[in-house]
């Protein structure tokens, strides 16, 4: 087949697959025509602006006003987005009227790494999430600054607030948080944390130090140095025996209350979304980290939520990976900037809960 046919049946593919989806749309509830009209906005101001420290502003030479996009009956939540079109030639602007009852907010891979609960980076060359404590440190910055306010704003507007986790469910944090199928007694919880210390202080978080001396051929050192020295090795050498094997917890940066969920990564992406139908959301307003890895590809990232659900991307509430910086602005402007081109964007300060 041909460069040009075999791109000829993926759009048509695509196009069938487009069709198909609205006719199952319409079959559920009447369809509403769209009119997509823009117009041009004057002098707008740098978007995800309000937190310059953690993601560059983002500035585009075009931007445009489209109509309200979502707009549920008895909505109580605006939500304002954009998201960019290369076909449009710049940035599209939407409001939306969410129903809060209908919406949770998901914080991807809030890890407990680095804040005080037992679970460190192992020295002296280990790395886990951010991969150094001193991005750690800057990111648990973060999510004490921005993200967790926002929860605390949301909550008890929501539906649901949401964290997602790495490792398959366990007895420890089975009782330490509500999950899908059980919410823990106060004595479960108090018993669960005194489990969770003994077993995160029961590590040495200690690995081996730096390869000193690499074998290298003279014809191909380059392949041969990184293949030995890569710029990333968290396995048992840097890390330690045993270190991923322990009931992650959700950072103390974030204030976790009772009804929150936890989602158990290794369990897939069926159950959450099975969960999330049975209660009713149709919206998910999305924060976490890392922008570049867990946030869109992970269980409760956005390339599975978006097959589903209204997702909004809060920008200016996830962080991508920062290698080779002191800061992760551009890092975190360059991700959620490509996410934007099929994905909507909004920032904290554009969700407002409707006035009575």
């Amino acid at each position: 087949m041909s460069q040009t046919t075999h791109s000829f049946s993926y759009v048509l593919n695509a196009a069938m697959f487009v069709a198909f989806s609205l006719s199952v749309a319409s079959a559920e509830e009447p369809a509403r025509v769209y009119n997509n009209h823009l117009k041009l906005l004057k002098d707008a101001k740098p978007l995800l602006a309000d937190y310059p420290e953690f993601i560059q502003p983002i500035e585009e030479v075009r931007r445009y006003e489209a109509p309200l996009l979502v707009d549920d009956e008895n909505a109580n939540l605006d939500v304002r987005a954009w998201r960019f079109s290369y076909n449009a030639r710049g940035i599209i602007e939407m409001p939306n009227r969410l129903r809060a009852d209908k919406t949770a907010v998901i914080m991807v891979h809030p890890w407990g790494i680095d804040d005080g609960q037992g679970w460190k980076t192992p020295e002296p060359a280990g790395a886990c999430d951010f991969c150094t404590p001193t991005k750690n440190h800057l990111a648990g910055r973060h999510t004490r600054e921005v993200i967790n306010p926002f929860l605390n704003q949301m909550r008890g507007h929501v539906s649901l607030v949401m964290y997602s986790l790495i490792a398959p469910a366990d007895p420890i944090r089975k009782k330490l948080y509500r999950t899908f199928d059980h919410n823990p007694s106060a004595e479960e919880r108090a018993e669960a944390k005194k489990q969770l210390a003994e077993r995160l202080s029961s590590l040495p978080y200690k690995g081996q130090p730096l390869v000193e001396k690499l074998t290298l051929s003279s014809d191909r050192p380059v392949i041969d140095y990184f293949r030995q020295f890569p710029g990333l090795s968290a396995n048992d050498h840097y890390n330690g025996k045993g270190f991923w094997n322990v009931p992650v917890p959700v950072t103390a940066d974030v204030t976790v209350h009772p009804d929150d969920v936890l989602i158990f990564d290794q369990e897939g992406y069926e159950p959450l979304k099975n969960f999330l139908n049975k209660h009713g959301i149709r919206h998910v307003l999305l924060t976490g980290y890392a922008t570049d890895m867990c946030f869109c590809r992970t269980t409760a990232g956005y390339e599975n939520l978006s097959r589903d659900f209204n997702v909004f991307l809060v920008g200016d509430a996830t962080l991508a990976t920062f290698p080779a910086n002191s800061s992760p602005r551009y890092a975190t402007n360059a991700h959620i900037s490509f996410a934007s081109i099929n994905h909507l964007i909004t920032q904290v300060s554009w969700i407002k809960k409707q006035e009575k």
